[in-house]
């Protein structure tokens, strides 16, 4: 090769004697031998290097981050998992909302058999009746009322098991397979027990329901508002990372260039408040689980006001003063109402920028249904109350949060590629 390079070298300075003035200029041919055989990411990393430097643009790369492209059947996997957990939230809520939560007292991790003779029946409502919600509240509960409460309660940890088994065969498949990166193994360990964490939390809660700690006139057998907001909370978790990498996977964040400093870094800071606004809705549906644990939505039925006053007189009755935010229902269901309204506002500061800002694509369209939704989600918050909480509206306003929820985790997913 080398023989051959300084053979058209020469033959090409007796030809051309133009060249030879220059041949001091140009750089042999066997300098570029290994450029052949250079990564085409490294090439254009070099490209993108010398325009930076020849016309102070910013400039982003075009070419994946990973090696090779992850296939999309592993991303319809974690959406339809993500899915089943959206599916498992409203499953919850309602559960919740016709107080059925309480009505099988035992647990097993296989699942519990359904009664199926009327012997069973009797037996399985034998047991209900030695705990706290009927002793104290459901005295005159029939064995066909009962039977409702139950198959809602069995039907929600059933559901439960299905996710587990809808995640681990796929999960055993795809990592068999070779379809799993190293990084999305990692992913697969920490949805797994998230969702093993989520079914032992779940029957965590229900116990503080069943325990003989209810003995005032006033006092209501319920879960703990605290291990009903952790049980919320770890699905919330659990449902926005399975988006949010089924989002990887199936649609991954559109790159953009972006010429100008200071452009970018407007673009950069609207990317932050998305973010913030994504933890303020996130923070207001847990103030949510709050209400619903202390049935807080039923103490002022009022909007804007709260008995015809901003601020009402009972919102600090509690001692110490830090309890009012976690056991006062007034108080908890004020603090709902100003982290709604407040969040309402970001989002709609959020679309207002997303029209003066150069963003991907479809960031611009994931703004708008973020406010949509948003403002859908504050009317049903409203109608809920104003109605005193029925459940068909009181579980599509549970609903409409995580849904919320995944519209702003869509907008940030979108701006995850803004040029550093």
């Amino acid at each position: 090769m080398l023989s051959i390079s300084r053979l058209c070298i020469s033959s090409a300075s007796r030809a051309f004697p133009k060249i030879q003035k220059n041949a001091s200029m140009l750089t042999p041919f066997r300098n570029y031998t290994n450029l052949v055989f250079k990564p085409p990411q490294a090439l254009l990393r070099n490209s993108n290097k010398a325009f930076q430097k020849t016309s102070g643009s910013i400039t982003v790369r075009l070419v994946s981050d990973s090696p090779q492209k992850p296939p999309k059947s592993v991303g319809y996997w974690l959406l339809a998992c993500s899915g089943m957990v959206f599916v498992a939230v409203v499953l919850g809520g309602v559960t919740r909302l016709t107080e059925s939560g309480l009505s099988m007292v035992t647990w097993k991790l296989l699942g519990e058999k359904m009664p199926r003779t009327d012997q069973e029946w009797e037996t399985e409502f034998a047991k209900y009746q030695q705990y706290p919600e009927f002793k104290l509240k459901n005295r005159e509960m029939t064995l066909s009322e009962f039977k409702f409460i139950w198959h809602m309660e069995y039907g929600h940890r059933q559901w439960g098991r299905l996710i587990g088994a809808a995640f681990l065969i796929p999960a055993v498949y795809f990592w068999s397979k070779g379809k799993l990166t190293p990084g999305m193994k990692k992913r697969v360990l920490i949805f797994g027990s998230l969702i093993g964490a989520q079914g032992l939390l779940g029957w965590y809660m229900v116990k503080s329901g069943l325990e003989d700690r209810f003995h005032g006139e006033s006092d209501v057998p319920r879960v703990s508002q605290y291990r009903l907001a952790s049980h919320l909370g770890l699905a919330f978790v659990l449902y926005t990372l399975l988006l949010w990498s089924a989002f990887d996977h199936i649609i991954p964040a559109e790159t953009i260039t972006i010429s100008k400093a200071a452009v970018l870094k407007a673009s950069r800071k609207f990317r932050m408040l998305a973010h913030t606004t994504k933890g303020m809705v996130f923070l207001t549906a847990m103030s949510g689980a709050f209400v619903a644990g202390l049935d807080a939505g039923l103490v002022y039925n009022s909007f804007p006001k709260m008995a015809d006053k901003w601020i009402p007189d009972d919102i600090m009755a509690y001692t110490p003063k830090l309890t009012n935010f976690t056991e006062n229902p007034t108080t908890v269901q004020f603090d709902h109402r100003i982290l709604g309204t407040s969040t309402l506002a970001l989002i709609t500061a959020l679309w207002w920028l997303s029209r003066k800002r150069v963003l991907p694509r479809r960031a611009y369209i994931a703004a708008s249904t973020l406010a949509v939704v948003g403002y859908l989600q504050v009317a049903l918050g409203i109608t809920t109350l104003l109605t005193y909480v029925p459940v068909p509206v009181a579980a599509s306003h549970q609903s409409g949060s995580l849904l919320l929820l995944s519209t702003a985790l869509w907008l940030t997913h979108e701006l995850k590629k803004l040029p550093k």
